[in-house]
């Protein structure tokens, strides 16, 4: 996306506020259990699937842009197939995974399309977006100074591949290039089918007339043991 990387990030960041919470002209998806994974060369569950939003976003505020030396890579498949991991179990009607990345796959052993099968033999719908612009692109690099630097690279995205995870699970593929193409994607998105989760109330008995009883019975011997004594009753 246009901008300098953290500026992306801040638009991912709030364009996914708003896809959860609501907002230009986004629903909001208050009935949809939803959870969270991050991924660079490794993927990393932050949030489980969830109704608690408050703590979903709470987390997406604390996720940032970390540069690690000799630790580059994308892992699009690691990523996806950790996401099928939390989305196999759910009962959901719908279950849907929505893939951003700004590169290609080319860190660890799952490739893409592996978890793309799973995920179709599962029925989990795959929606994919390439993030970026076309041509050059402002990207953090590492200087011999050991400090982050931004540096014009090519953006390369794989969308070919995308479309292929998306093509095979029932889902589609989008490209963003700004922040108000993304707001896009997240509104046709939306517009998803809902599961409501319904929670199944229930009452739970229990037998208390032992409680009032015992006392009862305590009477009744006492008004016996009374009765045989001086404070019997005349006739």
């Amino acid at each position: 996306i246009d901008g300098h990387q953290s500026s992306r990030l801040d638009a991912v960041k709030q364009t996914f506020r708003s896809f959860v919470a609501g907002g230009k002209n986004l629903s909001g998806r208050d009935e949809d259990l939803i959870g969270m994974v991050t991924f660079a060369r490794y993927p990393d569950s932050i949030c489980p699937l969830t109704l608690d939003h408050d703590t979903l976003l709470s987390l997406l505020d604390q996720v940032d842009i970390v540069s690690v030396p000799d630790e580059d890579g994308t892992a699009i498949g690691e990523a996806m197939a950790l996401g099928v991991e939390r989305l196999k179990d759910s009962t959901a009607k719908s279950r849907i995974m929505i893939v951003l990345t700004d590169g290609i796959n080319n860190a660890g052993e799952t490739e893409p399309l592996q978890a793309a099968q799973i995920a179709k033999a599962l029925g989990i719908k795959v929606y994919t977006i390439g993030a970026g612009t076309r041509g050059m692109a402002m990207i953090p690099v590492r200087s011999p100074s050991a400090q982050t630097v931004l540096q014009r690279t090519p953006v390369d995205i794989d969308e070919r591949m995308l479309t292929e995870v998306a093509t095979l699970t029932g889902g589609q593929y989008f490209r963003a290039t700004d922040g108000a193409t993304l707001q896009a994607i997240y509104a046709e998105i939306d517009r998803l089918e809902k599961t409501t989760n319904v929670t199944e109330p229930y009452q739970q008995y229990a037998e208390l007339f032992p409680l009032l009883l015992i006392p009862a019975l305590g009477c009744l011997v006492l008004e016996m043991v009374l009765g045989n004594t001086r404070f019997r009753k005349i006739p």
